[in-house]
């Protein structure tokens, strides 16, 4: 009789290991399909109880957060005490209840100072409690606060430019839902900039916010051949609607600028803005975002308008005008026949327009002349491709010099990678824009202008009208091309080929491929 081999007694044993662990697994994979069935039958017996019961009187006699350490107690409860039964004439329904204590928690988690999910557990009294009655409902919030300290730091490389960044974040500092951010750069053409920001919520309320703030930098604009230095402060009031996308911010801004170390080479009209001058103005800015991801949308529009008044009457400074610019963009996923899934394929379109008007100075009457720091700029891989950083509009010599009118828009049509899938932020892209910016143009004749070289009120209205009238004359300077996207939480990447479609005289346009990165894209 022969004996039995070694290796057969191995490959038997592994044979053994092998279809035990199936059979584990099977078991595993039963217990979970089991758990699974009694947790679906678990919630549908919780809602069927809801919905017998959801008209039930019902009285929010606690509210309890647990673990908010570092939270003031007063802040917290001018979120919750509005929502205790002792502050109604009636009883709520007990679904009124339920989404009232949600409201609140959904209020903490805006506050940006409690890690989600917030936990909510629901429990009745001590019925032995004299003070408490059958309709009592008692609440208990599970929170856990995030850390008091944020720091990080990074590179960033785009627009023919490269910096080294540091941000230094504190939170929750005084127990309110305070905030105060540092952050320092240092870069190619933005050789350093340091800003420091204290936000605080008003009454305990995340959707409206004060910030007050400071910053310094300094930058080379090497498309007009100088040097820019900028240190000042604003202070702003935020005013958010939640649910319907709407965003108020009303800002006060004061600034002092300095335009320095001119090349050799610069203009004259640089030369004549060069050295200091004082910004005092107000703005306000309303954004209606409904967009389903503002960096790569799919589908949603987006409407934006700025206005900013600056040295006029009270608001002193050495230059004074008015300002208004408007965004529009929307997005419209795009079918293919004979498909019924969502294929991720999306067109989008924007158009941004900008004027800027002169206005009196003070009490001195005088009409101020637009400078090069508050004049708009066009072109470059943010706006419209294909043509070099503020490569479109008027020019001195080589210099960009920037206008007080200007108008472009663009259309994408974004498609994503074929074995990457839709729910990856990558997508190859087509896109045309466009756009024109110009100077002021005097209208006056030769007769008046020989009387006074300045410009009255009426004259600066005439003036401006013209302008705008001028975007419609001819074809816009134009590029297309094709390119990857590329979206991360806190910016969109591009790489793209351009080709210039029309480019005027005088502009700077840029065939071949850029970089882009940036928060906003034409």
């Amino acid at each position: 009789m022969a004996l039995p081999s070694p290796h057969d007694s191995v490959f038997e044993s592994l044979k053994q290991s092998q279809e035990s662990t199936a059979r584990l697994a099977e078991r595993d994979a039963e217990a979970q399909r089991r758990m699974l069935a009694q947790q679906q039958k678990s919630q549908a017996r919780t809602l069927e109880l809801f919905d017998a019961n959801s008209t039930l009187p019902t009285t929010i006699s606690q509210i309890s957060v647990y673990h908010a350490n570092h939270t003031r107690r007063g802040f917290l409860n001018r979120i919750f005490n509005p929502i205790l039964s002792i502050n109604h004439d009636q009883p709520y329904p007990l679904r009124d209840a339920l989404q009232a204590v949600v409201k609140g928690v959904e209020k903490l988690d805006r506050l940006d100072i409690f890690e989600p999910p917030i936990s909510i557990y629901f429990d009745r009294p001590d019925p032995t409690d004299s003070s408490t009655t059958p309709t009592d409902l008692t609440a208990h919030l599970a929170v856990r606060e995030k850390p008091r300290v944020f720091a990080k730091s990074g590179t960033s490389v785009g627009a023919n430019d490269g910096n080294v960044n540091g941000e230094l974040r504190l939170r929750n500092i005084f127990g309110g839902g305070e905030s105060l951010a540092t952050s320092v750069s240092k870069g190619v053409r933005v050789h350093s900039a340091y800003s420091a920001a204290f936000d605080t919520p008003i009454l305990s309320n995340p959707d409206l916010r004060f910030e007050v703030s400071g910053y310094a930098n300094n930058a080379h604009k090497d498309w007009a051949s100088h040097d820019q230095k900028l240190k000042g402060g604003t202070a702003q009031l935020k005013w958010l609607f939640p649910g319907s996308g709407h965003k108020h911010e009303f800002s006060y801004e004061g600034i002092w600028r300095q335009i320095t170390s001119l090349a050799s080479e610069a203009s004259p009209t640089v030369r004549a803005d060069a050295g200091d001058s004082f910004k005092s103005s107000l703005s306000h800015s309303w954004i209606c975002d409904r967009r389903d991801y503002p960096l790569l949308p799919t589908r949603g529009f987006l409407l934006k308008s700025v206005a900013e008044l600056a040295g006029f009457s009270a608001l002193r400074g050495d230059v004074a005008f008015s300002k208004v610019e408007l965004e529009t963009q929307a997005a419209l996923p795009v079918p293919v026949p004979f498909t019924k899934s969502d294929p991720g394929i999306s067109l989008t379109m924007g158009l941004r327009g900008g004027a800027m008007c002169p206005l009196t100075l003070g009490s001195t009457g005088e009409l101020t002349h637009s400078r090069i720091s508050d004049r708009f700029n066009l072109g470059g891989p943010t706006d419209v491709r294909g043509f070099r950083l503020a490569g479109l509009g008027p020019r001195d010599g080589a210099d960009a010099i920037g206008g007080d009118v200007y108008a472009a828009g663009g259309a994408s049509l974004l498609v994503p990678f074929p074995k990457v899938g839709k729910e990856a932020p990558l997508r190859m892209q087509a896109f045309v824009n466009g756009g024109r910016l110009l100077g002021l143009q005097d209208t006056r004749g030769e007769d008046e202008k020989s009387k006074s070289s300045a410009m009255t009120s009426s004259d600066v209205g005439r003036s401006l009208a013209s302008t705008m009238l001028q975007l419609g004359d001819g074809l816009p300077s134009m590029s297309a091309g094709v390119g990857v996207v590329y979206a991360i939480p806190a910016a969109r990447f591009e790489v793209n080929f351009s080709l210039p479609l029309v480019v005027r005289k005088g502009e700077e346009a840029r065939k071949g491929l850029s970089v882009g990165l940036g928060m906003s894209f034409l």
